[in-house]
């Protein structure tokens, strides 16, 4: 945008963007890049190879398999039940609709600590389906399937939350198009939906699979912390911390740092490919009525 197209209210004194540029600088410097860099530093002040031993000892590998195998589950179901929300809340009408929408944001709502505690009160040996369980000789608190469950909540708001403003934005013109033309429901959501909303997905599924490997509260509350069993990345941490064996808990949560700066760097590309793709749909530049036309239609 040239500065004699640029609106009043961005024409800020040079003084007033830089501090505000300070300001954020700082405040990311402060509260993100130093504990990132004290982590790191904790985790390698004695050296590699108490580093090492801290990862390759048999409680935190339990602990780094265990996080991986619940985000392998939790995701996938997620990615089916985020979708088929979307689809249902963007493509139909029905009654209820609002009050599905309200239950998708609940996880938002409610404290995760709350969250496995609901579920103790369901699944727990004293809960409502407690004897139920116990007579089929099954357990779902203090074990795997609690985790995967408390999991699955607080993570399901993520790919659906992504998908929803996107479908609605993209309509269902094209769908009814393929349906005229004779595609069936298959086809028509591989050929056409799907690559409407795929950076979408992936910019989803990485959400979520991120919250999914550092959700703390629900599953410190379902877990029962049984080690080398129940124990998650960050659990693991907060025994080793409780335990005063800080080199090795800092070890262990540079593992998780590792793996959030990998969800940021996908997250960059993911939103950098979407940008792309948004800009390529757009209309060429060499119709210069294009862009006020859109501006002035969106507004």
């Amino acid at each position: 945008m040239s500065t004699a197209n640029r609106p009043v209210h961005l024409d800020e004194p040079a003084w007033v963007r830089r501090l505000l540029l300070a300001v954020s600088l700082g405040f990311l410097a402060l509260f993100l890049l130093l504990p990132l860099a004290v982590v790191f530093s904790e985790a390698l002040k004695k050296g590699w190879e108490l580093y090492a031993e801290a990862l390759i000892e048999p409680d935190a590998l339990a602990a780094i398999r265990l996080t991986l195998l619940v985000a392998a589950i939790a995701v996938p179901l997620n990615l089916a039940l985020g979708v088929a929300a979307a689809w249902a809340i963007t493509k139909f009408q029905f009654r209820g609709k609002q009050a599905l929408v309200t239950l998708i944001d609940l996880p938002f709502s409610v404290s995760p600590v709350v969250a496995g505690l609901i579920y103790v009160l369901l699944f727990g040996a004293h809960g409502w389906l407690g004897p139920l369980l116990k007579a089929y000789d099954l357990k779902v608190v203090y074990a795997v399937p609690g985790v995967v469950l408390a999991t699955l909540f607080v993570t399901f708001p993520f790919i659906a939350r992504e998908l929803i403003p996107l479908m609605q934005a993209q309509g269902s013109e094209e769908e009814q198009a393929a349906l005229t033309l004779g595609a069936s429901g298959w086809q028509m959501f591989r050929r056409v939906t799907l690559p409407n909303i795929k950076w979408g997905l992936l910019y989803g599924v990485i959400l979520c699979n991120a919250r999914a490997m550092g959700e703390f509260g629900a599953v410190s509350v379902v877990s029962g912390h049984v080690r080398g069993l129940t124990n998650t990345i960050p659990l693991h941490v907060e025994i080793l911390y409780n335990e005063y064996a800080y080199q090795a808990s800092f070890a262990v949560a540079s593992v998780l740092a590792l793996l959030a700066l990998v969800t940021l760097v996908l997250k960059s590309v993911v939103e950098w490919r979407s940008g792309r793709q948004l800009k390529d749909q757009a209309l060429p530049s060499e119709f210069p009525g294009a862009a006020p036309l859109q501006l002035k239609a969106a507004g």
